[in-house]
């Protein structure tokens, strides 16, 4: 398959035209209409090299249905106990910025660059993009951010500086998402973390056809509040 450069509007080839590996185009920008017209799409950036954007849609995809997650209970101890105050949309550039600190063995050295965090944060004030964060005697010691189309929430990158805080900010994700009722979490590419909490790989053209039915239903724009209790 060819990978396609992108023009100056933001579209883009169908996502099965994407080669072996996942990637489909390179180019582009981080614009708003740009990210949003890629994820409805079932596209996403990974990285960019030699200041050009990559985009990617994976076969097969990784994805977590909300009623599947799988928590240990070590993880079960500690959310019960409350030991993390969580929030969600509370400050969402210094969870992307923490997020572009960590080094992943599976993904390009500060894959999260300076274009990244101003595409996403300008996304979050548009309303589509999201945080939890998990702090600990008032400091933020973990959290994830992702975008939200529909009944979709595309998971983009986590971090922690405290064990055990993504994971519970993940949980209390997924509670809210049970409670609007949404499809699944895009968890993108494997890797044995989702794995273990309950994520599982499906066929692309499959992934394609839950995204087209997830984002028919109107997308709940605007700053998110997490109004759930956890159901352990």
């Amino acid at each position: 398959m060819p990978v396609y450069l992108l023009p100056e509007e933001p579209v883009f080839p169908p996502a099965t035209e994407a080669e072996e590996e996942g990637l489909l185009a390179i180019g582009g920008d981080f614009s708003v209409d740009r990210l949003l017209n890629a994820y409805a799409s079932g596209i996403f950036p990974w990285f960019i090299h030699d200041g050009e954007p990559y985009w990617f849609s994976p076969d097969p995809r990784l994805v977590l249905y909300p009623e599947k997650l799988k928590i240990s209970k070590s993880l079960e101890r500690i959310i019960r106990s409350g030991r993390f105050t969580v929030k969600m949309d509370h400050d969402f550039e210094a969870v992307i910025r923490h997020c572009a600190k960590i080094k992943r063995s599976h993904e390009p050295d500060t894959w999260i660059s300076k274009e990244f965090i101003e595409g996403y944060t300008n996304l979050h004030r548009k309303g589509f993009a999201h945080s939890v964060e998990c702090y600990l005697k008032g400091s933020l010691t973990g959290g994830l951010y992702g975008v939200s189309l529909g009944k979709a929430f595309f998971g983009e990158s986590m971090f922690y500086t405290e064990p055990d805080a993504s994971k519970v900010a993940l949980f209390h994700l997924v509670q809210q998402l049970l409670s609007w009722e949404f499809q699944f979490i895009d968890c993108q590419v494997e890797t044995e973390h989702f794995m273990k909490l309950g994520a599982e790989l499906m066929p692309r053209s499959e992934y394609l056809g839950l995204l087209e039915k997830a984002i028919r239903f109107p997308t709940r724009r605007g700053s998110w509040i997490l109004d759930t209790r956890s159901r352990i």
